[in-house]
């Protein structure tokens, strides 16, 4: 592998890891707080790109400023995530919850189905972007590489700034003390006064923007198709399995991980590109199944 493209892979992986940082940050919360694993997510990633994307290209088509691009991809998160977050929680996620696991799985996975279709009818299967948004932030040489400041710069920096903003809001704020103490005990935290409907769906509308976030600021370097929700989501259970459950910290690290290795597998041994992350994951749970960054231990809260 020559210098420039180990530069590359380790590039491209940091930039990928950032997108699906922030889609498994929002996946973990939900988890930790609701015990849903939420597989329609993906699809809340995929309509915040899509509707990003629709943004991008209407400031194209009426000229407006190139300045709005990057402001039009928060909104369409900002927009689209508490939405379907309020109506997906209000309207399915309370029926079930306290269920099986096996029957959360079902339900999430109709409504990722119908959710699939929903974008085929409304955006068809033709690839969606906005590479112009790119094209604002200019490209930087990192020796003789040259590479977009927006994947090499904005998207870690938003990654990073979506976590420490999380964690200030679960350590730092009552609200998210409720939340923190609902991710031990459902039923005791209750019992103690909170408000276990309103912290529900609290951190599902903070899960599904982070997931709508992820979806938007992708789609100016990824073609949005359909599928792609599906790709993103099976990524991001890969990452919370290497993880551990409900570990924000260690979620990082397991998306550095698998953002890198499959960038390098494609530079390296393309046919193995698709099935790097969920080698990773065998490997890891054969030897830890509780997940590399989970222990038990007790917390004060």
């Amino acid at each position: 592998m020559t210098t420039e493209m180990f530069i590359l892979a380790t590039l491209d992986g940091l930039s990928a890891a950032a997108l699906l940082f922030m889609v498994a940050l929002g996946l973990t919360l939900i988890f930790g707080v609701m015990g849903i694993l939420n597989v329609a997510h993906g699809s809340l990633y995929a309509i915040g790109g899509y509707v990003a994307a629709t943004l991008g290209l209407a400031i194209d088509k009426f000229g407006l400023s190139p300045a709005l691009y990057l402001p039009a991809l928060f909104l369409a998160a900002i927009l689209i995530g508490p939405l379907l977050g309020i109506i997906f929680e209000v309207g399915l996620l309370r029926r079930i919850l306290g269920k099986e696991h096996v029957l959360q799985l079902l339900v999430t996975f109709a409504a990722f189905m119908i959710l699939e279709d929903v974008q085929r009818l409304v955006w068809g299967t033709q690839p969606y972007f906005v590479s112009n948004v790119m094209d604002q932030f200019g490209n930087t040489d990192v020796l003789g590489i040259t590479y977009t400041n927006y994947q090499m710069i904005v998207l870690p920096v938003v990654a990073a700034v979506a976590y420490y903003g999380l964690r200030y809001f679960l350590t730092k704020t009552w609200l998210g003390r409720e939340v923190i103490a609902m991710t031990f005990h459902r039923e005791v935290a209750t019992a103690m006064g909170v408000n276990a409907k309103l912290v529900s769906l609290l951190t599902f509308v903070i899960g599904a923007g982070l997931g709508t976030l992820g979806g938007a600021l992708a789609s100016p370097s990824t073609a949005l198709l359909p599928g792609v929700g599906a790709d993103m989501i099976v990524q991001s259970f890969a990452v919370i399995a290497i993880a551990g459950l409900g570990q924000l910290g260690g979620a990082a690290l397991a998306a550095c991980l698998i953002g890198l290795s499959r960038s390098f597998a494609v530079y390296l041994m393309p046919e193995l590109a698709v099935l790097t992350p969920y080698i990773i994951m065998v490997l890891v749970l054969l030897v830890r199944p509780e997940g590399l960054f989970a222990a038990t231990s007790m917390r004060r809260i």
